[in-house]
C-alpha cells in the first residue's frame, strides 16, 4: 500500500496522521518485518494494535457520516470528495477540462482503483485478524433517517458504488469530476451551513444538524417571505441582489425564514456561514477564503444589535460597503434583529446643541444609522394580531395532528399566550407542540 500511496501526485499531499497515510506506514512496517526476520509474537501484537487503531478511526468516520456496506470504499470515496486541491477546485467551477493536469489526475485515480481493490486477506491470515473483511460488508446499527449527516452519507455511498464498478481510470475520472461539478469539493460541497471557530487562524466547522424547516412551515408573513425569496432567487441566478436585514418583534420567524431559504436553495449552490458579533474582526478573512468558490454564500448574523460602547459594527460597515476591496458577487449578508436601527441611540444623539470631544452628537447618530442603510432590503416581521395569532395556532395544531375543533384550539391558545410570553408565532408553535404532546 505504501508504494501505491507514494505514486499519488495531486492527491498525495495528505496529512501524515490521516488514516490512509498511517495505514500505509503500518503495512509497510508489517511487510518489512515479515520479509526480514519473520513476525515475532511481540511484533504481531504491536502491528495488530496499530491496525486496530486505524480501523477504529474508519468506524468513527462511518458513524459520523452514516456509511454502510463497504466502509473501506466509503472512506476512500470520502477522501476524494473532500480533498481540496487545484484540480478538484477547478472541476468544481467548470467541470472536467482538457488540460494537461488530467494526465496527473488519471494517474492518481489509477492508484485509487488499486486501493479500492487492495487485498488485506494475506496480512489478516498471518496476523490472525479479520477486521478488514468485516469492514467490506458492514451493516450499521440504527435508522439512516435519524443520521444528522444523511445528506453526506447518501452522496458518498452513491459515488462509492459507481467507483467500485468503474472499468478503468478514465471512467473513474468521469465519475469523480462529474461529482465535483454537481456538488463541489470539500466541506462546502457536502454541507449546507457552517460556523467559524474562535481559534487563530479560524477554521470552518460544518453544522450537521441544521433544522430542516421550509418556508411553508412558517404560517403567514407571505409578503415578507416573497421579498426574501425574490432577493435570494436573484442572488442564486447570478443577478444583482442586496444584503437583507430582517427586523421586528421576537418570535415572528426571522431566523426561521433564513434557515428555510438555505434549505430551499441548497441544491442550487447556496451555503450559509453563521458569524457571531465577536468574530466580526475575521469577516475580511472569511470573505477572502470563500470569494473564489463556486457557491453562493449567505453570511448570517442572528440577533444583531450593538450597545453604545461596542465598536464591532465598524468592521461590519467596512465589509458591506466602504472598504477598498469590493465585496465579491457570490456573497451576501443576511441579518436578523429585534431593533430597526441595530445600534442603541440616546435622545441626546438627536440634538446638535450638545458637542462632545469636538463632534456634534447628531453626527454620531448619522454614523449609527449608516449601518442600517447598507442593507438594501429591510423586511419588517411585526407581531401578529390576535386573529392572526389564532389562525397560526389553528394551522400549526392541524399540521401536528391535534383533533380539537378550531374554537377549542383558539380558547386554549388564548389561555396559553397569557402565561407564555404573549402573542407571537413562536408562542403559537410552542402551544401546538404542547397540544400535540398530550395524550
Amino acid at each position: 500500500m505504501y508504494n501505491i500511496v507514494s505514486k499519488l501526485i495531486i492527491y498525495g499531499d495528505m496529512p501524515k496522521d490521516s488514516i490512509l497515510m498511517e495505514l500505509s506506514n503500518i503495512i509497510k512496517e508489517y511487510k518489512q518485518a515479515d520479509e526480514q526476520q519473520g513476525l515475532s509474537e511481540n511484533k504481531k501484537s504491536e502491528i495488530i494494535t496499530h491496525l486496530y487503531k486505524q480501523v477504529k478511526r474508519i468506524l468513527e468516520v462511518a458513524t459520523d457520516y452514516g456509511f454502510n456496506d463497504n466502509l473501506w470504499h466509503n472512506y476512500l470515496t470520502y477522501l476524494l470528495i473532500t480533498d481540496e486541491n487545484p484540480f478538484s477546485i477547478t472541476c468544481e467551477k467548470i467541470g472536467a477540462s482538457n488540460g494537461s493536469v488530467n494526465h496527473f489526475a488519471k494517474n492518481d485515480f489509477k492508484q485509487f482503483q488499486i486501493l479500492f481493490d487492495y487485498d488485506f486477506s494475506e496480512m489478516e491470515n498471518k496476523l490472525g485478524i479479520d477486521c478488514f473483511c468485516q469492514l467490506e460488508n458492514y451493516q450499521a446499527i440504527g435508522k439512516p433517517e435519524l443520521m444528522y449527516n444523511k445528506n453526506v452519507s447518501e452522496k458518498v455511498r452513491s459515488l462509492s458504488k459507481r467507483l467500485e464498478a468503474a472499468k478503468d481510470e478514465n471512467e473513474f475520472f468521469a465519475y469523480v469530476t462529474e461529482f465535483y461539478k454537481d456538488y463541489g469539493v470539500g466541506m462546502f460541497g457536502l454541507n449546507k451551513a457552517f460556523r467559524i471557530t474562535d481559534e487563530t487562524p479560524f477554521r470552518f466547522k460544518a453544522i450537521n444538524n441544521m433544522d430542516k424547516v421550509t418556508l411553508d412551515d412558517l404560517v403567514g408573513y407571505e409578503i415578507q417571505k416573497k421579498k426574501l425569496i425574490d432577493n435570494t432567487e436573484a442572488f442564486v441566478e447570478g443577478r444583482k441582489a442586496n444584503n437583507c436585514l430582517l427586523f421586528g418583534d421576537s418570535g415572528t420567524g426571522k431566523s426561521t425564514s433564513i434557515k428555510a431559504i438555505v434549505n430551499q436553495y441548497y441544491d442550487r449552490g447556496l451555503r450559509m456561514i453563521e458569524i457571531y458579533k465577536h468574530q466580526f474582526k475575521d469577516l475580511s478573512n472569511v470573505i477572502a477564503t470563500i470569494k473564489n468558490r463556486n457557491y453562493k454564500f449567505i453570511i448570517y448574523m442572528d440577533d444583531l444589535s450593538f450597545e453604545d460602547f461596542e465598536v464591532e459594527y465598524k468592521f461590519l460597515k467596512a465589509v458591506i460597503e466602504g472598504g477598498v476591496e469590493t465585496k465579491p458577487e457570490n456573497i451576501l449578508i443576511y441579518a436578523t434583529s429585534n431593533r430597526r436601527h441595530l445600534i442603541k441611540e440616546n435622545w441626546s444623539d438627536r440634538s446638535d446643541v450638545k458637542v462632545q470631544n469636538g463632534m456634534h452628537q447628531s453626527d454620531t447618530m448619522e454614523e449609527k444609522l449608516s449601518l442600517v442603510n447598507r442593507f438594501g432590503v429591510t423586511i419588517n416581521y411585526s407581531k401578529p394580531t390576535q386573529k392572526e395569532y389564532f389562525d397560526i395556532a389553528v394551522e400549526l395544531c392541524k399540521r401536528a395532528g391535534v383533533t380539537l375543533s378550531d374554537d377549542e384550539i383558539k380558547a386554549e391558545a388564548n389561555k396559553w399566550e397569557l402565561s407564555h410570553g404573549g402573542i407571537s408565532g413562536r408562542t403559537a408553535q410552542q402551544f401546538a407542540n404542547y397540544l400535540a404532546g398530550q395524550k
